[in-house]
């Protein structure tokens, strides 16, 4: 058989692995090409929420697909857009009056960037600084990987990146040492050394390696950027959309950002589309009659409207039908399996926080660790799609799992152990 052409992301073609052969997906199952059921434990990188091929959302793409397909957005505009953005505006917080679309979620953190940089220059006072958490991740793009940890992920391309100030993640049963370096930083430079902003992935760093902080040091974090007019970018591109139990993890700490970043969730998984929502002040200070000062981004398939009718038949799901209930009784079962798993000698750290569990297998090693590859196999060979961060395993499945595919993951989940 002639070896397949493609490049595939986060893969080293080096180590042989296979690379199974999906042909359908249905609910919380992938089908492949040898017959087998596979259990999307990781909602297929973290996308799925209602489930695959969920009928609301196929028909609406479908639908959309024979009406118009694809139209210029600069200058031009379509329905499936307007009804979107009111649709946002409706369940989003007020104060985010604005709503820029892109399509992926490096993407919504690029024009965020973007927005809080060209803010401050429209208002005369140029400030360059972005504030980070450590241990952070929102994309694979320049301007993401900048904001985001340094290491693996990014050492080949570091002359490419924008110098940051991280500040530490929380510690355990703390978190001022957190607080204080956000204070200093926010306090410090005036002008281009001045705090621009500073960006978050609110209560739960995904490629991280799924680290919970409280909402307490997230409300407080915020607080602290608006007692120094510092812009709160709040990146849940993976925490929204019920992921945390909530729609918006920053819910949960009474917070409403300055500029938020949505996709994933954003059309129940099914088809790529991004947001970025912002304050009235922000979109004001781009506006007016010198075109100078307009906001410069966009790209071809900007609010591409099979997209956005994807994401109106999510939001008409999240309007109609019980999605929160069904959150809160995964993350039950979710607890109760996590309960259970944690009382084996090998496994550390079992943490939890809305539909998503995690653990340490052995302890931690880094991304690179030798169990994952091994890991990554046992899983594939069980019929799960597990996808470990280096010895952390982590289970995000869709909303619609069933009992007995959980009892599956976890299954596996527990026999990997002695790996």
């Amino acid at each position: 058989m002639t070896p397949s052409p493609i490049w595939h992301p986060f893969t080293q073609h080096g180590l042989g692995e296979p690379t199974p052969l999906v042909t359908g997906a249905g609910g919380a199952a992938l089908f492949t090409s040898d017959g087998r059921r596979v259990v999307d434990a990781i909602s297929s990188w973290w996308v799925t929420t209602h489930g695959h091929a969920h009928p609301r959302i196929a028909a609406a793409i479908a639908q959309q697909a024979g009406r118009l397909d694809q139209i210029i957005f600069a200058g031009w505009t379509h329905e499936p857009a307007e009804a979107l953005a009111a649709g946002l505006r409706a369940i989003m917080p007020p104060e985010l009056t604005r709503v820029f679309f892109s399509d992926s979620g490096s993407t919504s953190v690029e024009v965020a960037l973007k927005m809080a940089l060209g803010y401050w220059l429209n208002r005369g006072e140029p400030r360059h600084r972005i504030l980070v958490m450590e241990n952070g991740y929102h994309g694979d793009t320049i301007g993401a990987m900048s904001v985001g940890a340094r290491g693996v992920f990014n050492r080949a391309y570091r002359p490419l990146l924008f110098d940051v100030e991280t500040i530490p993640f929380p510690a355990a049963g703390g978190g001022q040492d957190t607080l204080d370096a956000l204070d200093r930083a926010c306090r410090d430079g005036v002008g281009l050394d001045g705090a621009a902003a500073f960006i978050v992935e609110p209560l739960l760093l995904g490629a991280g390696g799924m680290l919970v902080y409280p909402a307490a040091i997230l409300a407080e974090m915020r607080r602290i950027c608006t007692h120094h007019g510092v812009l709160f970018i709040a990146d849940e591109v993976m925490t929204a959309w019920g992921r945390t139990g909530t729609l918006l993890a920053c819910e949960q700490a009474g917070v409403v950002p300055d500029i938020l970043c949505l996709s994933k969730g954003l059309t129940g998984g099914a088809i790529p589309l991004a947001v970025t929502m912002a304050i009235e002040p922000v979109f004001a200070a781009h506006h007016g009659s010198d075109r100078g000062r307009m906001f410069f981004h966009s790209s071809s398939y900007t609010a591409n409207p099979i997209a956005c009718a994807a994401a109106n038949a999510n939001l008409a799901i999240w309007r109609e039908e019980p999605v929160l209930d069904r959150v809160a009784d995964l993350a039950r079962r979710q607890a109760d399996r996590l309960a259970a798993l944690e009382t084996l000698p090998t496994i550390t750290g079992a943490r939890r926080l809305g539909t998503v569990t995690a653990i340490e297998i052995g302890g931690s090693a880094g991304y690179l660790s030798d169990r994952a590859p091994r890991l990554l196999d046992f899983f594939r060979r069980r019929d799960v799609l597990l996808r470990p961060l280096g010895d952390t395993v982590y289970v995000m499945p869709p909303y619609c799992i069933s009992d007995a595919d959980l009892d599956l993951v976890y299954e596996a989940i527990a026999e990997a152990c002695d790996i």
